[in-house]
């Protein structure tokens, strides 16, 4: 399949890892064309077929007609490969800092998209304690941000931007779980009210109750 242009995102509306690289490229000021691909099909496209062959998943960035996959991995490889003339570093300078942030987005990715895969799926009694659970590495999260505006500081970079897409679904944690995240997190609450101004945060996220509303459609919640 041919790729017309130098840089290329595929993904889904509704899928947080790949909002993941469209806020890294809008904060490095890179032009990129943007391909939806429908993760309510049964059958992938053509094009992650051919660039993503071993996973057969998104989000995929297409830069110079080569293939770079999974979420994390591609954040590491904007950040090297567009450095320089303004750019903002997306990774800390200080190897412990660097360490940090990358041991919290695991932590992210293994630990709380587990823990909201379960709540969601969860019904009655289970519910409240799958949702006990989440909140609770939630409150994890937020001791890491304290009382800083970015969890790099001053400076938004690779946490904030692997977390952030996450609080698009903030909305439907707070209906399927009939509570507030204000509330039980509010200095996170903060902190997504101050990403949300950035214009690279404001052009991805996409609407929170459309968000859930997919979600209800992945997790068969009714």
């Amino acid at each position: 399949m041919t790729i017309e242009s130098d840089v290329v995102v595929v993904n889904f509306w509704g899928n947080g890892f790949g909002m993941r690289v469209r806020i890294a490229l809008e904060e490095k000021g890179v032009t990129y064309e943007y391909k939806e691909e429908d993760l309510t099909a049964i059958q992938r496209s053509q094009l992650v077929l051919e660039m993503n062959p071993v996973r057969r998943s998104v989000p995929i960035l297409i830069h110079q007609g080569r293939p770079v996959c999974e979420s994390i991995n591609i954040l590491e490889y904007i950040d090297e490969v567009w450095k320089g003339n303004g750019a903002p570093h997306l990774l800390p300078h200080d190897p412990s800092d660097r360490a940090i942030a990358r041991f919290w987005v695991h932590f992210i990715d293994n630990k709380l998209f587990s823990s909201q895969t379960k709540f969601l799926k969860s019904k009655g009694e289970a519910k409240e304690e799958c949702k006990k659970e989440l909140i609770a590495e939630f409150k994890q999260l937020e001791d890491v941000l304290g009382d800083k505006s970015y969890f790099g500081g001053d400076n938004f970079g690779f946490l904030d931007i692997a977390f952030i897409p996450i609080s698009s679904m903030f909305y439907g944690y707070e209906t399927h779980g009939n509570f507030k995240f204000e509330e039980e997190c509010p200095k996170l609450s903060a902190w997504v009210r101050g990403c949300a101004t950035r214009e690279s945060v404001a052009n991805v996220l996409p609407d929170p109750l459309e968000m859930y509303e997919v979600h209800k459609i992945f997790y068969g919640i009714q």
